[in-house]
């Protein structure tokens, strides 16, 4: 088994310890000596999961988890939802003891099941459950293979205990199969050519990209295509799509340019329904048409390879002009060729006017942004926009990754820092599941350690009391991290929601706080970090002392180790 998972160059692996797979724990560390992969101990199924789901998304390769059996599916299955609903490959080893006469008395029983992968079937992309070591063998390598395959998604595999543990009498017969990775699909060629043409002859194209980009090719390919059509690009921030500091990148005014547009072109977004129509969260809930009549809508990407039927992420049906199938970032260079061979030269001027135009929107854009910066800056509790700005301040300089979400920043960093290379955000949880946020970014801290490069992660507070194990991990492997939190003092996003239900009831919003904010007590968020071993400073009210107390938290991360820093702050 470590030799197959040494085979796919597999360099980590995520667990909470669990009898189940003490077989392969142990052969992991003395046969295979500690060392690709290397054990992560974790504090809790779900954090390994989401572990390995940061370290996916930071590298573009799987990280390996393991989960004890029942119990440990049902702690990890959150995280993999996560997973599954952000298409990215991790693989995880479940233990179990499926022979009934081999159980031990009372613990094996209630942590064994006849199909155990059976609980999240329906959102793991694939499961195996193997008969033999070579079945192993050669489940895990297309296990590997059908993860990494776009769409991406997690798979599982249950390895029984007499396969881990059972003794070997010669080796001969067992064969590690070739690994043969799928290239990604591109879409067709002739339908290629006919998004082409829509968007060539449209007087205002739009571009709206998510989950597009996972190498630096792939960005500036992009950036290659807006240019080519001098369109503006929307991007919707699953991953790190187009650079922040290009002219092109209008993505603050998406809902004005979708009104304006004649001919949009989607590349692996999922919702695009919710793109092109206005939805009203009210008792109504009212829908209307965010496009003019007669806008054309082509939708590229790889959504419609796979689905499931329960549960529904793929959200609500959109009935589009031209459906493509087809990995986006693999499509682009057959894509922009077919533009390029749309465009007559009689066009190139027009197309020339429109960026210019675009450009100085995007100044007047950046410039309303630093403007409303300033509005609340010596606020009590800090400013978001403060927060982002301070932070960007000190990280500047640093060859830096935002390890964590930040829409619950008001999107502040997006908007005020320059995000220039396809590995500067890993992105959001995919599932919008609550726990993810530090087990993800400790997971990306890993790889950034190894490429030397400096993980940022905006912690929101609910979030770190889901999993506050993870700051353990961070702290007994060495990993470099610095976590500001964004300490609201609240599950703000279900404030709003009460509040919105108390004004539809007329019942005023006073009560709104109960059960909905984290207060008395407020939680010493440093003083928990400090408990497992981590430098940690705060709580920080004070605006003025937020940069000298950045640049302590950063010295500490710069030698190596993990540091937070507690900031109280508005809401969004």
């Amino acid at each position: 088994m470590v030799d197959v998972i040494r085979s796919l160059d597999v360099k980590y692996v995520a667990a909470n310890p669990g009898s189940s797979f003490r077989g392969l724990h142990e052969s992991l560390l003395n046969y295979g000596g500690n060392t690709k992969p290397e054990f992560l101990t974790c504090m809790h199924e779900e954090s390994s999961v989401a572990m390995a789901h940061g370290y996916a998304k930071a590298t573009g390769k799987p990280m390996l988890f393991l989960a004890h059996s029942t119990v440990g599916l049902q702690h990890a299955a959150m995280a993999l939802y996560n997973d599954w609903c952000d298409r990215v490959p991790v693989i995880g080893i479940l233990g179990n003891i499926m022979d009934a006469a081999k159980r031990r008395p009372n613990i094996e029983w209630l942590h064994t099941a006849q199909d155990p992968a059976a609980m999240v079937r329906d959102f793991v992309k694939w499961d195996d459950q193997p008969a033999s070591l070579q079945h192993f063998g050669e489940s895990l390598v297309r296990g590997h293979k059908i993860a990494t395959t776009p769409p991406m998604g997690p798979v599982i595999l249950v390895a029984d205990g007499d396969l881990q543990e059972m003794s070997l009498h010669g080796t001969a017969e067992l064969k590690i199969p070739k690994a043969s990775p799928t290239r990604p699909p591109q879409g067709d060629d002739a339908a290629l050519a006919e998004a082409a043409k829509l968007l060539v002859g449209a007087v205002n194209p739009v571009l709206i990209v998510d989950r597009v980009v996972r190498t630096a090719e792939g960005m500036a390919q992009l950036v290659t295509l807006a240019e080519t059509l001098g369109a503006p690009v929307v991007d919707q921030g699953g991953r790190m799509n187009f650079p922040t500091t290009h002219p092109l990148n209008h993505t603050d005014r998406a809902g004005g340019l979708i009104r304006g547009a004649d001919v949009i072109l989607t590349m692996e977004v999922t919702d695009v329904w919710g793109l092109i129509n206005e939805y009203i969260d009210n008792e109504e809930r009212a829908v209307s048409s965010k496009i003019k009549t007669g806008t054309k809508v082509i939708s590229l990407g790889t959504g419609d390879l796979y689905l499931k039927s329960n549960y529904q992420d793929f959200q609500r049906y959109a009935p589009v002009d031209l459906s493509i199938a087809g990995d986006a970032e693999t499509s682009l260079p057959a894509l922009i060729a077919a533009v390029r061979s749309a465009i007559p030269q009689s066009q190139q001027g027009a197309i020339a006017q429109r960026r210019d135009k675009l450009a100085q929107a995007y100044t007047k854009a950046r410039v309303a942004a630093r403007e409303a910066a300033a509005i609340a800056w010596d606020a009590r509790p800090i400013a978001t926009a403060r927060l982002a700005a301070e932070l960007w301040a000190q990280i500047k300089n640093e060859d830096w990754v935002l390890v964590s979400g930040e829409g619950n920043l008001s999107r502040w960093p997006r908007r005020l820092w320059t995000f220039d290379k396809h590995y500067r955000h890993i992105g959001h949880a995919g599932g919008a599941g609550v726990g993810y946020g530090i087990a993800a970014a400790v997971g990306a801290a890993i790889a950034c350690r190894d490429a030397g490069r400096f993980a940022v992660n905006i912690q929101t507070d609910g979030d770190l009391m889901y999993a506050p194990g993870a700051l353990w991990t961070a702290v007994h492997h060495k990993i470099p991290l610095l976590s500001v939190m964004h300490n609201n003092r609240a599950y703000h996003q279900e404030v709003m929601h009460i509040q919105r239900m108390a004004n539809w009831h007329n019942r005023g919003v006073d009560r709104a706080h109960i059960g909905t904010t984290i207060t008395d007590p407020f939680i010493d968020y440093a003083g928990l970090a400090k408990s497992m071993g981590m430098w940690a400073e705060g709580p920080i009210t004070d605006p003025a002392a937020l940069g000298p107390a950045l640049k302590r938290a950063i010295a500490v991360v710069k030698q190596g180790m993990p540091a937070l820093l507690d900031v109280v702050c508005q809401p969004r």
